[in-house]
C-alpha cells in the first residue's frame, strides 16, 4: 500500500518539472490523479508515463490563474474519481529578472495572477469540497525566494511571500474543518522554469558552480520536491499545517550570496 493509497489528488503545472514528477510520484505512492497544465502535448505526456506505470491519471488543460477554469477542474476530478482528497497547487511562473524600473504593472500582475491567485483559487474551490467531507489536504509551491531575498526577481519573490502567507492564512481559515494547508519551499531545482541559468552555467563551463552557495553543495532535482510535496498530502503529515517547509539543500539557513561586480 502506498501513502496515498485511495486518495484523489489534482497536481498543477503537471507537464515538466516539478508537477510532472509529483504527479508520477502521487500515481506510485497509490492516487488517482488529475494532471493539469496550459501544455497540452507534454501533460498528456505525463498522464501517458502514469498510465504505463500502472497509475490512474486524467489529464485536462487549464489556466490554474483562471476562476472559471480553476472551477472546472475541480468539478472534473470530483466527477472522475468521486471524490477529492489532495491538491497540490503547484503552477507558477518566474516572470524573469528584470530590472525593478524596468518592470511594469502588467508584469506584477501575471506573476500574481499565476502564482497567488492561482494557488488561492484552488483553495477556495477545492477547499469547499473538503470540508463538506470533513478532510483534505492542501499543497502549495512557494520558494526560499518567498523568505529572504536574492533567490528571485522582485515579483516574483513577492508572489511566494504571498503563498507563505496564504497557507497560514487559510490553514486558519479552514480551523476545525479537517482541511490542512502547507507550502514547500524549494530552493535551485533543475527544471524547465531555471533552464536558462543551467543553460547559461554549461554555456560558460561553470555548470559545477550551480548550487554552490548552499551547505549541500548543489542543486536540486524535481523529484525531491515531490517528495515533500507527497508527504505533505498524506495522512502521515496529519499534524502539519499552516507550514511553509524549505527543501533547499540549506540555502534559506543563511542565504548567501556574491555581490556581482560592477
Amino acid at each position: 500500500m502506498g501513502r496515498l493509497e485511495g486518495k484523489r489528488a489534482i497536481v498543477t503545472g503537471a507537464a515538466s518539472g516539478i508537477g510532472r514528477a509529483s504527479a508520477l510520484l502521487f500515481a506510485r505512492e497509490g492516487a488517482a490523479v488529475l494532471a493539469v497544465d496550459k501544455t497540452r502535448d507534454a501533460l498528456e505526456e505525463t498522464a501517458a508515463q502514469i498510465a504505463a506505470a500502472g497509475g490512474r491519471a486524467v489529464a485536462m488543460a487549464a489556466d490554474a490563474g483562471s476562476e472559471a477554469e480553476v472551477q472546472a477542474y475541480v468539478a472534473r476530478a470530483i466527477a472522475e474519481f468521486g471524490g477529492l482528497d489532495v491538491v497540490y497547487a503547484n503552477a507558477g511562473i518566474s516572470g524573469g529578472l528584470v530590472p525593478l524600473f524596468e518592470q511594469t504593472v502588467e508584469h506584477w500582475q501575471e506573476i500574481l495572477r499565476v502564482n497567488l491567485i492561482g494557488p488561492f483559487l484552488a483553495l477556495k474551490h477545492a477547499g469547499r469540497h473538503m470540508v463538506n467531507q470533513g478532510s483534505g489536504s492542501i499543497v502549495c509551491t512557494a520558494s526560499v525566494a518567498g523568505l529572504r531575498a536574492n533567490a528571485g526577481g522582485n515579483p516574483y519573490s513577492a508572489s511566494k511571500a504571498g503563498i507563505i502567507s496564504l497557507v497560514q492564512t487559510a490553514a486558519n481559515s479552514f480551523f476545525g474543518s479537517g482541511v490542512r494547508v502547507n507550502a514547500v519551499c524549494p530552493g535551485l531545482i533543475e527544471t524547465g522554469m531555471t533552464k536558462p541559468i543551467f543553460d547559461y552555467a554549461r554555456g560558460r563551463g561553470t555548470q559545477a558552480n550551480l548550487g554552490q552557495l548552499n551547505p549541500l553543495g548543489r542543486y536540486g532535482e524535481p523529484h525531491e520536491i515531490a517528495a515533500m510535496a507527497a508527504f505533505l498530502a498524506s495522512d502521515e503529515a496529519s499534524y502539519i499545517n499552516g507550514q511553509a517547509i524549505a527543501v533547499d539543500g540549506g540555502l534559506s539557513s543563511t542565504h548567501p550570496f556574491r555581490r556581482p561586480r560592477p
